[in-house]
């Protein structure tokens, strides 16, 4: 089994931090850092010249409406679309509206204009002028003195967003500029502070372990840290070597442990377990492919007489002659041989159709028949033999993984009442 991986302290049990740590550097720096923090903050409070531009904004919208809304109604009372035009084009003219239209009572548009292309919104723009876009007022008519004022339409506008962002950022440019200068000769001291003590041995530690084969985590080239040798930086890489090399340990024997799980130990092939895996495995990624999968099933004929006359030791000599020849006839990158169980084998073909299967179906048939084992108390043939059932599973067919290893199972018991030593791959008619 696998040890539990071993805990390894930053630093021996009472030793406290010295002077010079790496604690103390970065207290160091998170006051430098507090001091950048405090500048940027005051820069905050130019989002208040935000709060003024939208007052602004909304105020000049107000009074605009306010001194068209008389010769607007008057307008939509008479249906007058040049009059309407006029008004609407005095208010479009302004860059900062981005559509207005007038309507009369029925909602029909006596003049409307319209900005072609609009600037993508953004989220500043959004979150600052994004509630005070739309405008909308309805137009009343005065009728007379006994009577009270009519609705006769609306006129609706709406404030070009980018327009608006684009003024407000005009307006902050001037004030931060000589913030963002200050703050970014302060940022550079800071980054080069950073750099000198705790970013480039930090890059030491990232390059050795970046250069580490994952294969090999125990080998990896630990740096030298002058000046880290005795604060956390340091017991940081020697844990870190201790931690990869108990991990090399640990990979070891999970190589060995998987290897061993997942293989026959008589035929050397692989077992039962690794094939229900691999064959789960490339059907799921057969069907998103949509990509061919074969199976074959393959039995040694009259295995049990052989056993019974020739002995076990010859029997599982057999075996793994057997297991050794069908081995030759696949590919082990691809392709995956496994004992099934007892005599039993089966080839997994990823990406091989119908044809491609039944051709290394004969390969192996014929590989075990140039074994030349005698059999002599078999009762079909005087050398050892191999019955096989295929199955395949076309691009774009939809079967379950246990239908396509149940027919190639279907098909081997064919073959083998069919007089054995051939391969089988569909049921023929009667």
């Amino acid at each position: 089994m696998i040890s539990p991986r071993p805990r390894f302290p930053l630093s021996a049990p009472g030793i406290a931090p010295k002077k010079g740590s790496l604690t103390t550097k970065q207290a160091l720096l998170t006051l430098l850092i507090a001091l950048l923090i405090s500048s940027v903050a005051g820069s905050i409070e130019l989002f208040s010249h935000a709060t003024n531009m939208r007052q602004e904004v909304q105020l000049r919208v107000a009074q605009q409406l306010a001194i068209v809304n008389g010769a607007a109604a008057e307008a939509a009372f008479q249906l007058n679309p040049d009059l309407a035009h006029q008004i609407a084009y005095g208010l479009f003219s302004d860059d900062e509206v981005a559509w207005v239209s007038i309507r009369d009572d029925f909602g029909r548009a006596l003049a409307e204009f319209n900005t072609p292309e609009q600037a993508d919104s953004t989220w500043l723009s959004q979150h600052l002028f994004g509630d005070i876009l739309h405008h909308q007022t309805a137009l009343q008519y005065y009728m007379g003195s006994d009577m009270p004022e009519a609705i006769v339409g609306e006129i609706e506008l709406m404030l070009s967003e980018g327009y608006l962002t684009q003024q407000f950022l005009t307006r902050i440019y001037a004030v931060v500029g000589f913030s963002i200068l200050e703050a970014f000769i302060l940022s550079i001291l800071v980054i080069a502070f950073f750099h000198v003590f705790i970013t480039r041995p930090l890059l030491k530690v990232h390059a050795a372990i970046a250069q580490t084969d994952p294969n090999r985590p125990g080998q990896w080239p630990k740096p030298a840290l002058h000046g880290h040798r005795h604060d956390e930086l340091g017991h940081l890489v020697d844990s870190l070597d201790h931690l990869l090399k108990a991990f090399q340990q640990g990979l070891e024997q999970r190589d060995q442990l998987h290897h061993l799980s997942n293989m026959d130990g008589l035929t050397g092939v692989a077992n039962r377990r690794h094939f229900d895996e691999f064959y789960k495995q490339h059907w799921l990624l057969a069907q998103q492919t949509q990509q061919p999968l074969s199976v074959i099933f393959i039995d040694i004929d009259n295995f049990k007489e052989f056993n019974d006359h020739y002995g076990h030791a010859m029997g599982d000599e057999t075996l793994r002659a057997v297991a050794n020849a069908l081995n030759q006839c696949i590919n082990p990158a691809r392709d995956l041989l496994a004992r099934y169980g007892g005599e039993e084998f089966v080839c997994v073909l990823p990406g091989q159709d119908h044809d491609d299967a039944v051709n290394v179906a004969n390969c192996l048939r014929e590989a075990v028949l140039s074994l030349a084992i005698p059999h002599a108390f078999s009762s079909t043939h005087s050398d050892l033999t191999v019955s096989m059932g295929v199955a395949s599973m076309s691009a774009g067919v939809l079967i379950s993984a246990e239908a396509l290893v149940e027919h190639a199972d279907q098909h081997l018991y064919r073959a083998k009442r069919l007089g054995r030593n051939r391969v089988e791959t569909r049921k023929r008619p009667a």
